[in-house]
């Protein structure tokens, strides 16, 4: 039946739609009829957070890490951990906006202005008469898809927020008497010698019979159990296959060729000096005007005498870096300088001198001495060059043509890939060992986990049809279907017999290695005397272990020394088991009064961290938040991708 409604699946589209249409017509579209069906996530002070939003939010959060970082673990962002951070910050934001409503938090203009005034980027917009570019300041934010009101409202709210937090925050204090018994015991070092009783010392000890062997397996049937896995051909669809269909004319190379040899060739570099009289923004106007003034003679002074401009500016300018070269500040492009100052640079001829340029620093006089016009490289040159930038172009806007029909086929053909790589010219992958979770080592279509929960959907499971085209990455689409499939099974014991017998000798001889040093510990504690097989003394800490377990050095400094030494044991597991003797604690070093001061610092940004997030929960609690999700376990470390 299924397989017939797939093949007529436009006659079944038609008779449903003249099925619905009228239904609508006549009863009306519930409101929530598109959005009321996703589920909540979270509720905070009565509002919910639905799972349409956490998406959104997870998406426009791995956008913007990925495009902060290229490079990243697309595994990172997909992972259960990653998406539940989401959601955590996602609810940090509702309570704070929702506590400053409540406490009536506003942001005046004055300090919404100071706070743009601020932004580095922002300020480059000033022109020298101190008003702003506000066509340069619209394409900034318009960059980041805001308007200059919705970007101004969002620094507004922003500040609100941070006033709900800043009250607690600003107001921490600590005394150097704490700051210095909370160092003092975090960075406290212990002398310690250390006996080490190895498990493979006591390995030929250990007498292994087969009946110990299959007690110890049918005791512990958790490590025999192998995953569920499947063997699965996929298909990719992404920027390098629709690169390889491309071939580009010699016409098409001459003309890009031509367009852009002002961009290939680089930018003009100009060499400029300067004669700088500084003063600060804030300074009183009579300050400023002063300033000015003496510019305005130096420039009067520079024009009489049009050789002058070098010796004017080692007796006058007050930048200390240009003044002793005649103002020379070298050669230099665009975004290098200021822009009050690049401006007026980039608009003088050779041999020009400016009017007084304004700038944050002050007051300028410029003299263009030289202009560096870029090489402009032949057409053979730049070649390659050409093809890849041209090639990646419409590489881009022939996949954005090929996405649909893409997803189309895989749907349509949905019994095999093999018919949609020919379509599409693609190689059809296949893979063994494929889990519901990345494994270490993936790469591509395989280290996604979007893309593998596809593949382990029941209906792919039972059917072995094509999944949905699933995006992987930016540009990136994937779809695969599952060939073989082996569920979870715990491995009879005639295949696991060598597995059990070296974990049963493991085993044991942890346990003989636990024994002997416990045994060693008791004696030793008696008889501190007898003690042998002791380390050369050591002196470790948090900061430097000397190449200890952490669960020495933990014990070490966990161990109480009313009467050293003090004696501590420490189970290794599998390693064995270590016997710890530690002889003293080792004074911290005298520490300088800017030392004092930064760990002042440091516990008081720690304390001042701590009570925020205290301050934090009392919101939550306040407001009633419930996060309706489940928090995910810990990230496995040895979890990955996979090949």
């Amino acid at each position: 039946m299924f397989e017939s409604i797939r093949k007529h699946s436009k006659i079944v589209m038609l008779l449903l739609f003249l099925l619905i249409i009228p239904s609508f017509v006549l009863v009306g579209i519930d409101r929530n009829y598109f959005s009321g069906g996703s589920p909540v996530v979270a509720t905070i002070d009565g509002k919910d957070i639905t799972q349409d939003e956490w998406d959104n939010a997870h998406r426009m959060e791995s956008d913007r890490i990925r495009a902060q970082s290229p490079g990243i673990d697309a595994r990172l962002l997909d992972s259960p951990q990653a998406r539940y951070a989401t959601l955590e910050r996602l609810v940090r934001d509702r309570v704070l906006q929702t506590a400053a409503q409540k406490m009536h938090l506003m942001t005046s203009d004055a300090r919404l202005a100071r706070e743009l005034q601020g932004i580095p980027q922002i300020a480059a917009l000033k022109r020298a008469d101190g008003t702003l570019d506000t066509e340069a300041y619209r394409a900034l934010v318009g960059a980041q898809g805001l308007t200059p009101e919705g970007f101004e409202a969002r620094v507004r709210n922003d500040l609100a927020i941070g006033q709900v937090l800043g009250g607690v925050t600003d107001s921490s204090l600590a005394s150097p008497a704490e700051a210095a018994l909370a160092f003092d015991a975090l960075l406290q070092r212990r002398e310690i010698q250390v006996a080490l009783f190895k498990s493979a010392d006591f390995a030929g000890q250990v007498k292994v019979t087969g009946a110990d062997v299959q007690a110890y397996y049918q005791a512990h049937p958790e490590l025999f159990r192998q995953p569920e896995q499947a063997t699965v051909e996929y298909v990719v669809l992404d920027l390098d296959a629709v690169r390889v269909g491309i071939t580009l004319s010699e016409d098409d190379l001459r003309t890009y060729y031509k367009e852009n040899l002002s961009r290939l060739a680089g930018s003009e570099e100009r060499r400029a000096s300067h004669i700088l009289i500084p003063v600060a923004q804030d300074a009183p106007a009579a300050e400023r005007e002063r300033a000015r003034a003496r510019a305005q003679e130096l420039l009067a002074q520079a024009r009489q005498a049009p050789g002058s401009f070098a010796e004017l500016a080692r007796k006058h300018s007050q930048d200390p870096g240009s003044a002793p070269q005649g103002g020379d500040l070298g050669f230099f492009g665009r975004g290098a300088m200021v822009k009050p100052f690049e401006d007026a640079t980039f608009a003088l001829k050779k041999g020009e001198v400016s009017d007084v340029v304004e700038s944050d620093f002050g007051f300028h006089i410029i003299e263009l001495t030289d202009i560096k016009a870029p090489r402009q490289p032949s057409f053979e040159e730049l070649r390659a060059t050409l093809e890849a930038d041209l090639k990646q172009q419409q590489a881009q806007r022939k996949f954005a043509e090929m996405a649909d029909s893409f997803a189309n086929a895989v749907y349509e053909q949905s019994d095999g890939l093999q018919a949609v790589a020919d379509k599409f010219k693609l190689k059809v992958h296949t893979a063994s060992g494929v889990a519901r979770q990345p494994l270490p080592g993936a790469q591509g279509a395989l280290a996604s986990a979007r893309f593998l929960e596809a593949l382990f959907q029941p209906e792919s499971l039972q059917s072995k049809r094509n999944t949905e085209a699933v995006e992987i990455g930016p540009s990136a689409l994937a779809a695969g279907r599952i060939t073989t499939y082996q569920p979870a099974m715990t491995l009879p014991l005639e295949q696991a017999q060598d597995r059990a017998r070296t974990l049963y000798l493991a085993d044991q001889s942890a346990e003989l290695a636990r024994q002997e040093g416990q045994k060693r510990l008791a004696a030793w504690k008696a008889e501190p005397g007898t003690a042998s097989g002791l380390g050369q003394p050591l002196i470790v800490s948090r900061e430097q272990a000397q190449g200890q377990p952490r669960a020495i050095v933990d014990a070490a400094l966990h161990a109480a020394m009313d009467t050293p030494p003090a004696w501590s044991g420490v189970d290794l597991g599998s390693a064995g088991y270590a016997v710890l003797k530690i002889n003293r604690v080792v004074p911290r070093e005298d520490l300088d009064a800017s030392r004092q001061r930064l760990e002042r610092q440091q516990y008081t940004q720690a304390w001042s961290a701590a009570e925020a997030l205290a301050y934090y929960e009392l919101l939550k609690e306040r407001l009633k938040v419930q996060i309706k999700v489940e928090r995910p376990a810990p990230a496995d470390p040895a979890a990955g991708a996979q090949q």
